[in-house]
């Protein structure tokens, strides 16, 4: 009998797990484990409307009275589990032991730092709530931005920059944004968004130094020897697995925490994992994934709770990965999964702002990308969802068009 659940990880998979688990009607124990101070936060805005230069939001999800006393939750914050003992069904976190019938891992990932910077001041990785109040307080002093790669993170501080008329280069080693996400075409078309808001971005060059002077950052060294001056850095070079605390667990971490299509992690009875940490089968894809997207993580939450309380009747998960991003005032999002056949625009026009793109993989519908295309993108989704054949695509983009045109 499951009289004990904890979760490692007071992030959004975290928090929906505990929500999940109550949810489902468990009314044991329930403690939620997190290494930092803050109560559970939304990480998206972090990027997005933080650094805008009006009045910062409220990130925070649930206040603490709501956690502790209706859902009935122990909170450990600021307490970074050390390790787990799968065969002792306990995790080890503030120096001592905690032990649970049902373990749910949400302990999401850790930003990439550029290497040799440590204690240089003013560079900067975006992935904690106390990193977006470091970048904004940059941004509001008018800083000279250098940014570290050309993806959601990168991009979006960018385009926090530019919002406050700021000068900022962003350097990218790949030839193009997003190039591994959407494919090198379509990387050129949103890097139109860059260029058009005044963004000097350069592609295919790398990285050799970040120079600094009295501890603080001055700029950043090329490989061709340019120096671009900064007073802010910000690496946006993607983000690793948090599972050092599982080392010697007996649990398979490359990568992520190895589960099966339950989001039961291989080779331990009653541990669980969900959100960025997770590397899970998608039934859906016949696919092995790890995502790091919100809907993933909120998704995945609850059903790895669920899953956890209930192990002999969990469930597949199974989902449409989907992710978005905003750049500029304009909203990039993409369903499904990289990398294709055959890539189709079919509707819009990528020189502008607007537009939608189907990704083929021998007949079949597996992704689609759109620019300020909200209206349309989950009734993509929901194709995606149903295994949707390329012809069928082709099809109700067609009738969408139609209708549109009037005919």
């Amino acid at each position: 009998m499951t009289e004990r659940l904890v979760v490692v990880g007071a992030s959004l998979a975290g928090l929906r797990a505990v929500e999940g688990a109550r949810k489902a009607g468990f009314t044991g124990a329930v403690t939620l484990i997190g290494d930092e101070e803050h109560l559970p936060y939304d990480r998206p805005p972090l990027s997005k409307a933080y650094l805008d230069a009006d009045e910062k939001p409220d990130v925070t999800f649930r206040e603490e009275r709501h956690l502790r006393d209706e859902l009935g939750v122990d909170l450990r914050l600021g307490t970074p589990a050390e390790a787990v003992d799968p065969a002792d069904q306990a995790v080890l976190a503030g120096g001592g032991e905690i032990r649970y019938d049902a373990l749910v891992i949400a302990t999401g990932a850790t930003a990439r730092r550029l290497p040799g910077t440590e204690g240089i001041a003013g560079v900067h990785t975006l992935r904690t709530l106390d990193d977006a109040v470091a970048v904004r307080a940059a941004l509001d002093s008018g800083a000279r931005t250098v940014v570290i790669g050309s993806g959601f993170i990168g991009s979006e501080v960018a385009s926090g920059a530019r919002k406050r008329g700021l000068p900022v280069t962003i350097v990218e080693a790949a030839p193009t944004p997003l190039v591994r996400a959407i494919g090198e075409e379509l990387g050129e078309a949103v890097a139109g968004l860059h260029h058009r808001a005044g963004t000097d971005l350069r592609c295919g060059v790398a990285v050799r130094e970040i120079t600094s002077t009295a501890g603080k950052v001055t700029g950043v060294r090329l490989a061709d020897g340019t120096v671009l001056p900064a007073d802010l850095v910000v690496a946006g070079i993607g983000a690793d697995p948090a599972t050092g605390w599982l080392a010697g667990s007996g649990l398979d971490i490359g990568n992520g925490v190895r589960c099966d299509a339950s989001l039961a992690a291989e080779g331990a009875t009653g541990v669980f994992a969900a959100g960025d940490v997770a590397r899970w089968h998608n039934p859906l894809f016949d696919e092995v994934m790890r995502i790091e997207h919100w809907t993933s993580a909120a998704e995945q939450g609850a059903a790895a709770a669920r899953n956890a309380l209930d192990p002999a009747n969990a469930k597949p998960y199974s989902t449409v990965p989907y992710f978005w991003s905003d750049w500029y005032g304009s909203r990039i999002q993409f369903v499904g999964v990289p990398g294709a056949d055959e890539v189709r625009v079919v509707s819009g026009d990528p020189e502008t702002d607007r537009f939608v793109a189907l990704y083929r993989r021998g007949d079949r519908l597996t992704g689609v990308l759109t620019l300020n295309g909200q209206s349309v993108v989950m009734k993509y989704r929901a194709l995606l969802a149903r295994g949707a054949a390329w012809a069928d695509a082709l099809e109700f983009a067609a009738r969408r068009a139609a209708a549109r045109a009037g005919t």
